[in-house]
């Protein structure tokens, strides 16, 4: 198992800049990052890898999809070659910065709603889109882990059993699931067994807290959880994503609205230690 920090809780756009850190995030124990990518080059992504090499971080990819011009699922021919052409960006940055995951809602437009829920047509598209994306990031080496979110920020797939079973219309290697706390608290009626009914699709794990803030201080069922994670035999990423002011378009498209900690410090300092003593305490 490998202990991540996300880098949302600070920028969307990782750079030199963050240096001082990312060596803190190393130094405080974490095995690597989660990168975003939403703007900038894969030389720009090449550069920043090679900046986390010498940092001694691994790191993963995250991305979304905000703008409805390039929907996945979308009826309009052009508007779902957007998105695919998107997609074979953020898969191409990915593989320049030294990640072979990607994680995130890539499915569909974030926050964009029809007043319904998911149609089988709209189902149907997006299978025909992630084959596509699916086939490129093979050839990058990349895998792509969808994931489910609360029906406040997504439609098309709400729970890890409705992920799950579009994973399996897709049917590609390289687009599988990702599972998240934060979502599956708001969503699912038993979390637990959520993760444990869908381990065999899941490659990537989002450590988050009820309320975004440092992981430990909510809700969350985590004795069980991590039972649950370390029972299943997972062994890849507990990476923790949380949420902060710092960015306001960001904040805005997260819905946050007030500090959930004393200082971004606490959430990865607290919340690397909580995930290893949660780790600790499930074997």
């Amino acid at each position: 198992m490998k202990v991540g920090m996300c880098m949302f809780l600070w920028t969307t756009s990782v750079g030199r800049k963050h240096e001082a850190l990312l060596r803190d995030i190393k130094a405080t124990g974490f095995d690597g990052v989660e990168i975003p990518i939403f703007d900038g080059t894969p030389d720009d992504y090449r550069r920043l890898g090679a900046l986390l090499d010498r940092i001694g971080l691994e790191r993963t990819a995250v991305s979304a999809m905000s703008n409805p011009s390039m929907n996945l699922i979308s009826p309009d021919p052009a508007t779902r070659r957007r998105g695919i052409t998107y997609m074979q960006w953020v898969i191409d940055c990915a593989a320049a910065l030294g990640a072979d995951t990607l994680s995130g809602p890539l499915h569909s437009t974030l926050g964009q709603f029809s007043g319904t829920g998911p149609t089988a047509a709209e189902l149907k598209r997006s299978v025909s889109s992630q084959r596509t994306v699916g086939d490129h990031a093979a050839k990058r080496g990349i895998t792509v882990a969808l994931e489910a979110l609360n029906r406040f920020e997504c439609y098309l797939v709400n729970t890890m059993d409705d992920l799950a079973d579009h994973i399996d219309a897709i049917g590609h290697p390289n687009i599988r699931a990702m599972y998240d706390t934060f979502h599956s608290n708001i969503e699912e009626a038993d979390p637990i067994g959520a993760f444990t009914r869908n381990k065999d699709h899941i490659v990537h794990v989002h450590i988050s807290e009820n309320d975004r803030g440092v992981p430990g201080r909510g809700n969350i069922p985590w004795s069980e959880t991590f039972e649950a994670i370390r029972a299943s035999g997972y062994d890849g990423w507990l990476t923790i994503e949380a949420f902060g002011r710092a960015l306001k378009d960001l904040a805005a498209a997260t819905k946050v609205w007030r500090d959930f900690s004393e200082t971004p410090e606490a959430v990865y300092r607290d919340g690397y230690r909580h995930i290893r003593n949660g780790w600790r305490a499930a074997a």
